[in-house]
């Protein structure tokens, strides 16, 4: 067994947004990123088009200062990596920092190092909660999926007064005839069973 290879991240091309306000700690930031090929914007409390934030490769708040209405995403929803900048331990400092859905962190005051491992670490973060995010997506999609299939075939059941083999069996037999997939022939059947189709059910007919 050969030796491990080891793979050594490279932000060469990024773009990383400082919300601070001016400070030794953004100079000390921006000078870090230049060092390591990142393009580097301080901004407070937010870019003048907030929606110009979602272009940024990786996003660093002051977590002293920071609020909810600097960005135009909900909380813990940022579509990048994002680093706390945190000089306050203060408990509710922390909290809103959570709250962020911060990847990684860096202590005030910034000095000449740490932002890379901090890069590291958030990248890192920031994919293994996409990749969970996109886990459960397909997942629900799945349950909802499952859950048109089951409410399609009670509707044959009771449309056609039989059991549930049966109806399963009517409902391919549509899907193939439609050439649709299960689930989208069993979501029509579900959409049609409006008013006049349960009144019709009702009625026996």
């Amino acid at each position: 067994m050969g030796p491990a290879t080891h793979y050594t991240p490279n932000f060469v091309g990024w773009r990383a947004l400082i919300l601070h306000r001016p400070h030794q700690n953004v100079d000390a930031l921006l000078a870090q990123c230049a060092r390591i090929g990142i393009s580097g914007q301080q901004a407070w409390p937010a870019l003048d088009d907030p929606d110009a934030m979602r272009a940024f490769s990786v996003l660093l708040i002051d977590a002293d200062m920071g609020h909810d209405g600097q960005f135009p995403w909900p909380p813990g929803l940022a579509p990048m990596p994002v680093i706390a900048l945190i000089g306050s331990e203060a408990p509710g400092r922390i909290a809103w920092t959570i709250g962020q859905g911060a990847d990684a962190q860096l202590l005030k005051p910034i000095g000449s190092a740490g932002l890379y491992s901090a890069l590291v670490v958030a990248s890192q973060g920031f994919a293994r909660r996409r990749t969970q995010a996109e886990e459960i997506a397909l997942l629900k999609q799945r349950l909802s999926k499952r859950q048109v299939v089951a409410e399609a075939t009670a509707i044959l059941m009771l449309k056609h007064n039989c059991d549930a083999g049966t109806a399963f069996d009517t409902l391919r037999m549509t899907a193939m005839a439609e050439r649709r997939t299960i689930e989208d022939a069993a979501a029509g059947i579900v959409e049609g069973f409006d008013t006049d189709g349960r009144r019709n059910v009702t009625n026996g007919r």
